[in-house]
């Protein structure tokens, strides 16, 4: 698996070819399209993402010492902002994604094209990421331990 550097490297290379914002929007549609549905037996309020405008669920899992999250919004730009945080961040470890910096999300231009709500609720989902690899890391240190 290359690295989150390079993943992020994809993401703006692929961005850089276009000049207008309604092409890029094009593209994070396009990934929110493929975008694997959530099952519906994760779409609960313990997987609800506070701090978004839109509905947004997020399901992770723990296993062989990697992060592997499943998404879904009602929203249709939020599923595509989703899709590309989740190509980023998926199959990652714990200390990986917690010290990864997101520079795509800046260098691709999206953090001042996104409304400030969606910002807040794009913001929330990393924080969320971040805390389940603190919180999956804690477990697996602990258990080494005991």
């Amino acid at each position: 698996m290359q690295t989150i550097d390079k993943t992020e490297q994809e993401i703006i290379d692929e961005f850089s070819i276009y000049d207008d914002w309604m092409d890029k929007y094009a593209v994070i549609i396009e990934q929110g399209n493929a975008l694997a549905p959530l099952n519906e037996q994760y779409k609960t309020p313990s997987n609800i993402i506070e701090g978004c405008q839109s509905r947004v669920w997020l399901q992770s899992d723990y296993r062989d010492g990697r992060l592997w999250f499943q998404a879904e919004s009602d929203a249709i730009i939020v599923k595509g902002l989703l899709a590309l945080v989740l190509r980023v961040f998926n199959g990652r470890t714990p200390d990986e994604i917690i010290g990864s910096e997101l520079r795509f999300l800046k260098e691709i231009g999206l953090t001042e094209h996104l409304s400030p709500t969606r910002s807040n609720g794009l913001l929330s989902v990393i924080k969320q990421i971040r805390f389940y690899a603190i919180a999956y890391k804690a477990k697996a240190e602990q258990q080494q331990q005991g």
